[in-house]
């Protein structure tokens, strides 16, 4: 069938009408939006080393400074002073401390007697006075002890329980607690977790002012 001229005007505009309509709907109407790219994960947090045996025995951190230091073999001098001093439940309890704590070999380096006498009854407030001097408040790491060290210039002041301070140095390597009269004794192994704090095994007995 034959358009007459109008006719075809009038089809070719209304073409072009939808398709500028088309056209127009085409640019307004949105894009579906496409699932967001996965975030960046953070970096994952080094792993925790696994904590160090003491005497060949297991040390577990959910375990607190009594219960571990008591399964190690090389600690039994100090358990021992730690229950005639009457503080198991002291050091039971949630802290944190950190405990300098001296092996069975240091205890023996101390005056042949020594330590049968601290352990008499009589003299339960000079033992005490000797183990706190070996524990700190609050959760002290090897690295916080680094760069505590670093940060006092070769040297890092701690005060204990007791109430005396500790005095600690590296030098080659080595990490020197120095008591205040003067005797050095070296951390053997650091950075045991405990549940309630943190304990340095030491190689030596650490003697506060006792008069």
């Amino acid at each position: 069938m034959k358009l007459n001229p109008t006719t075809r005007l009038i089809a070719c505009a209304a073409l072009i009408s939808g398709v500028s309509s088309f056209a127009a709907s085409a640019q307004t109407t949105p894009v579906p939006a496409t699932p967001p790219a996965a975030a960046p994960t953070a970096a994952a947090e080094p792993a925790t080393p696994p904590n160090p045996k003491v005497g060949g025995a297991e040390m577990l951190v959910t375990k607190k400074i009594t219960e571990n230091a008591a399964a190690a073999p090389n600690l039994s001098t100090l358990v021992t002073a730690v229950q005639a001093a009457g503080l198991i439940d002291t050091l039971s309890g949630d802290g944190p401390f950190t405990v300098f704590a001296p092996t069975n070999e240091a205890f023996g380096r101390l005056a042949p007697g020594t330590v049968d006498t601290l352990l008499k009854p009589e003299n339960k407030a000079t033992l005490t006075k000797i183990l706190t001097y070996h524990v700190v408040p609050g959760t002290i790491t090897l690295a916080q002890i680094r760069d505590q060290v670093k940060a006092g210039g070769g040297k890092a002041t701690y005060t204990t329980v007791e109430g005396e301070p500790l005095v600690i140095e590296i030098a080659n390597g080595a990490i020197s607690i120095t008591d205040v009269g003067g005797n050095k004794s070296y951390i053997e192994t650091p950075d045991v977790r405990q549940s309630n704090g943190m304990v340095h095994v030491i190689n030596g007995v650490l003697i506060p002012k006792l008069s």
